[in-house]
């Protein structure tokens, strides 16, 4: 029989674990040392006939995965835009395991419910969205963004006479979507999930913008249920769409307008910022993602609706078996009618955890340095001798050019086996790009330093390519 006790040794041993590989990090290589490949013998085999001594087991996973992990938590990692977990939050992801809730009902889990009830109302009033909008917390801004324009497809086909909840697609109106053409690809793979296909894109501007007047001409051009989904936060320039001029070409057509804004929303939150995202909040949904530009762990997405029928139509359910207050009104909803999972961990407890204990001030603080840093790592490198910077760094992405194609894959590849710094390769707008994204927290002055030495030296290293 499992005892209480039985959880002290390997807890003891994760801590123990875990301090090593924190404290390891500034230092560490920031790419992994190996392949999933060669790990995978080490991690496989047949299954052992006799089981492991729990603390022998997390050591060996320990030892076992230590060279196959990328310092993802290093403030020179710039990959994929991840940011890293502020102290805060590692320690209530902790509780949040030990507490084991499965955060569907507010009358099963009371404590976890308010807290993200609390974190929700504090992340509206940070980002300047209506106050009495839904929120959920959701994997990730994936499912964000599916949420969101699950909200949106419900909406729409109910104004055109079908009810989707009941009725599916089948007979229902076509639904179109417009998208500015740098929109990031899981907005593609939410509408694929949703039935509505590929969507139509509107064109962009060089840094990635959609364009307000192509969108009105391109929604006159047909009929019919519509959506249109706009960006905060490009991918590899950092730039925001005009929301109050596509909106407002939006709304003379009747389209619903969600705003995939996994990173860029966040730039509500710092004064410097704040003028980015002017007309945002008038949108009527927004996916976006903590585990970015708020440093809490994996997995932790969130959607916010303004109409919350809507949501609830599309993402919630009532089995017979499910407990509710007896003595609520239920006006703040269950989170399991917010998010696409019956079934989840209380992962909007981390959300709480950072924003008490960072304050306002400290979260403005937070994306302030985010965007000085990429400011700087844009000015420094944009410096060296055949770097050319591609994009205005008005938030908190970099993409760089290093003359030819050739070379700039070459430097890539070179700065990734040195090791120093992780930048991600790429391409835009039909050139090879280095993209940097500064959204760790520990990113300092001398991570900065560290980075441009390192490019640099790449420079020299693929000189004449």
């Amino acid at each position: 029989m499992l005892r209480p006790d039985d959880y002290s040794a390997p807890l003891e041993r994760a801590a123990h674990h875990a301090r090593s590989w924190l404290a390891g990090v500034p230092e560490r290589h920031v790419a992994p040392r190996t392949t999933a490949d060669r790990l995978a013998e080490a991690f496989g085999g047949g299954l052992p006939e006799e089981g492991l001594d729990a603390a022998a087991t997390v050591d060996l996973l320990a030892a076992t995965a230590e060279p196959g992990l990328t310092a993802m938590a290093s403030g020179r990692f710039y990959g994929f835009v991840i940011g890293g977990t502020l102290p805060a939050a590692l320690a209530a992801d902790w509780l949040v395991s030990a507490w084991d809730q499965n955060t569907g009902l507010r009358f099963a889990t009371p404590a976890v419910a308010a807290a993200e009830e609390a974190a929700g109302r504090w992340v509206l009033d940070l980002l300047g969205l209506p106050s009495s909008s839904d929120v959920g917390f959701t994997t990730g801004a994936s499912m964000a963004n599916f949420a969101g324009l699950a909200a949106a497809r419900w909406r729409v086909l109910e104004q055109a006479g079908c009810d989707v909840s009941v009725r599916g697609l089948a007979g229902a109106p076509a639904v179109r979507v417009l998208v500015g053409a740098e929109r990031h690809d899981t907005v593609d793979m939410a509408l694929r999930f949703l039935g509505l296909g590929a969507p139509i894109p509107v064109s962009s501007d060089r840094q990635g913008r959609i364009d307000p007047e192509a969108l009105r001409t391109q929604l006159a051009a047909g009929e019919g249920p519509a959506i249109v989904c706009l960006q905060a936060g490009n991918l590899h320039s950092g730039a925001f769409d005009p929301f109050a001029e596509a909106i407002a070409a939006a709304r003379e057509h009747g389209a619903w307008v969600h705003v995939d804004g996994a990173f860029g929303l966040w730039a509500a939150a710092s004064t410097a910022t704040r003028g980015l995202t002017a007309g945002v909040a008038d949108a009527d949904s927004w996916g976006t993602d903590a585990h970015k530009n708020l440093n809490v762990p994996y997995d932790c997405g969130i959607v916010a609706c303004r109409d919350v029928v809507a949501l609830r139509s599309a993402l919630g359910m009532h089995g017979d078996y499910l407990m509710h207050d007896p003595h609520g009104d239920h006006g703040p909803g269950d989170p399991l009618e917010k998010v696409p999972e019956l079934s989840r961990r209380a992962r909007g407890v981390t959300v709480w955890a950072v924003l008490r204990s960072l304050g306002r001030a400290g979260v403005e603080a937070l994306v302030a340095g985010l965007v000085a840093h990429a400011q700087e790592l844009a000015r420094r490198i944009g410096e060296l001798p055949g770097a050319e910077v591609l994009n205005d760094v008005v938030f908190s992405q970099v993409s760089l050019a290093f003359g030819s194609d050739a070379r700039t894959r070459a430097v890539a590849d070179w700065l990734i086996e040195d090791g120093r710094v992780w930048m991600t390769a790429s391409r835009w707008q039909g050139r090879a790009v280095l993209r940097i994204s500064v959204a760790n927290w520990s990113t300092d002055s001398a991570d900065v330093e560290v980075s441009v030495a390192a490019v640099r030296d790449a420079l020299a290293a693929t000189e004449g390519l």
